[in-house]
């Protein structure tokens, strides 16, 4: 479960982007955040992977407050989100397989559970065949399946998702969330910043909108609305 409770950040040139928000998330939920640009989306992430703390307010992660982690607490704290960034973040210097089995090697797998573990994903994801290629070599889709592999090999009860479909064409992206919607099936939190407006119409699931940093709307079956 997450749960903000009265966060709010800002920023020293006096930008607030987030304000005053209070919104919980429980255990298997699928969620979309829209809202324009600037509307405070991936704040809201980055404070979640703590990359960013708030100015204000308590951030509770599966029953944890993280606002007070230690930097040392910090690493162990994010094994348990899987993060999936728009532009990929995969090494250049280390193939498909290798790109998603450090997240098993953090994790102190042995070799034996990272080859079955990372074999199971790639076919999970339809990259198998793909294994030994680097990322230079990789369309935009293949990046981005791998990208998702590497967030969930580790069996994450959290998946946070920036922008995954942004650079995509339609096809694909629509592979890419239903590799999202299935891994939600198995009781994960999908939380999933968007501007794309027909997933978020189609899939029908919860819609929190952000605008000027607070919560405009939060919808248990929503639609996509900047209004």
């Amino acid at each position: 479960m997450l749960i903000f409770n009265h966060v709010t950040k800002k920023f020293g040139s006096g930008i607030i982007a987030l304000d005053d928000i209070s919104v919980e998330i429980k255990q298997g939920e699928f969620v979309f955040l829209v809202g324009p640009s600037g509307a405070g989306k991936s704040t809201l992430l980055k404070i979640l992977t703590r990359e960013l703390l708030p100015t204000s307010g308590k951030v509770t992660v599966e029953g944890q407050d993280i606002t007070k982690l230690k930097a040392g607490q910090i690493p162990t704290f994010r094994r348990k989100i899987g993060v999936v960034f728009q532009d990929f973040k995969l090494l250049d210097d280390r193939t498909v397989f290798e790109n998603v089995a450090l997240t098993l090697e953090v994790l102190g797998k042995n070799e034996v559970q990272i080859q079955k573990e990372v074999e199971h994903t790639l076919k999970l994801v339809n990259i198998w065949d793909r294994r030994n290629l680097f990322p230079r070599q990789l369309s935009g889709g293949e990046a981005q399946r791998t990208v998702i592999a590497r967030a969930v090999v580790g069996k994450p009860n959290i998946v946070l998702a920036d922008e995954p479909t942004g650079d995509l064409d339609q096809k694909t992206a629509w592979g890419v969330i239903q590799l999202l919607n299935e891994i939600n099936s198995w009781g994960t939190i999908v939380l999933m910043a968007t501007h794309n407006q027909e997933i978020v119409n189609t899939l029908k699931k919860r819609v929190i909108l952000l605008k000027m940093g607070k919560i405009a709307k939060d919808l248990k079956v929503g639609k996509y609305e900047l209004h």
